[in-house]
């Protein structure tokens, strides 16, 4: 099978490249790098199977696919707020212009939203038919409504074009590449911690966040994407465990080796105060299970943050 992964150079979209040539299939990894980066392909690059094209999703070629699997757009805080208009754009026109290759070739195509579109959330643990408790003008809006609106369109060629398509919504998830500089609360208290500094909470610290590992997540995800019967289907995909900011804070302290010393600063705007998928409708067509423990996780992430920051040093 030959597959196009927008967005393939950043953090899980390498992953989920790795994985499908793993499983034989030929990979396109498209990306304009803006927030993904050409180091976390550097082992597959010269696989046989696999090849990048440096291009905006938004004028993605022509290209002959059996399956699109569409993760380009930014991903963090930090990222979504410095590149708004580009994140909008991504999950806008680049939605449009992969829909229209799909349309012409007869491509599934797997849409990358986001738990972010459920706001912050009236309905506890979420569940696919929650429509959301967005503010469609705040700080969080260029990332949670386009990828709304990327939903609508999605739906929009089934209806219109009968594109084989579905959507799956990815809760926090955490692992090696992701950027240490991206504003994620994981990356943010490993990078603290290791360096022996007081790791930052926004606001009190009681709002909790499910986190799955990145390989739980992209096991999921090629389960749907692989799956044509799943057809106009909508999935959460992440881990059910809940967790509190500073129950996180005290986790990766002690995986660094590190008291959990901790910095409170203000609230961030709009940040949902709890965050869990209900991963019923997953599991019951797949019999999927997060396999990677929160603690076995952190220990592996903190572990590849700890291997970088050491490259770094020996580079200067």
């Amino acid at each position: 099978m030959r597959v196009l992964v927008a967005g393939g150079a950043g953090f899980i979209g390498s992953h989920v490249c790795e994985e499908l040539l793993l499983r034989g299939h030929e990979v396109v990894c498209l990306d304009n790098l803006i927030t993904g980066d050409i180091g976390n392909v550097a082992e597959i690059e010269a696989h046989a199977r696999f090849s990048f094209l440096r291009e905006d999703v938004t004028r993605a070629p022509m290209l002959e696919a059996d399956l699109i699997l569409h993760l380009a757009s930014p991903a963090s805080p930090v990222h979504y707020q410095r590149f708004a208009i580009e994140t909008m754009l991504a999950n806008s026109a680049g939605t449009h212009r992969l829909l229209g290759i799909a349309a012409d070739t007869g491509a599934r195509l797997v849409f990358a939203s986001t738990s972010e579109v459920y706001g912050d959330p009236l309905e506890h643990p979420q569940r696919e038919t929650y429509w959301g408790n967005v503010n469609p003008n705040g700080p969080r809006a260029c990332y949670d409504e386009s990828k709304r609106f990327g939903e609508a369109l999605t739906f929009e060629y089934r209806r219109k074009h009968g594109v084989n398509a579905s959507i799956v919504r990815i809760f926090n998830t955490y692992g090696p590449r992701m950027n240490q500089n991206d504003g994620r609360v994981v990356p943010a208290f490993a990078v603290a911690a290791l360096a022996g500094l007081p790791l930052p909470i926004a606001g009190t610290g009681r709002q909790t966040r499910s986190f799955c590992y990145v390989s739980d997540l992209v096991d999921a995800l090629l389960l749907v994407a692989l799956d044509r019967d799943a057809d106009g289907e909508v999935f959460n995909l992440g881990n059910p465990q809940e967790v509190s900011m500073v129950e996180l804070a005290e986790l990766i302290a002690r995986e660094a080796g590190r008291d959990a010393r901790l910095a409170y600063g203000p609230e961030a705007a709009d940040d949902p105060s709890r965050r869990r998928p209900d991963l019923t409708k997953l599991h019951e067509r797949y019999g999927w299970e997060p396999r990677v423990s929160l603690a076995d996780g952190l220990r592996r992430t903190v572990a590849w943050f700890h291997a970088e920051a050491e490259l770094l040093e020996t580079a200067a």
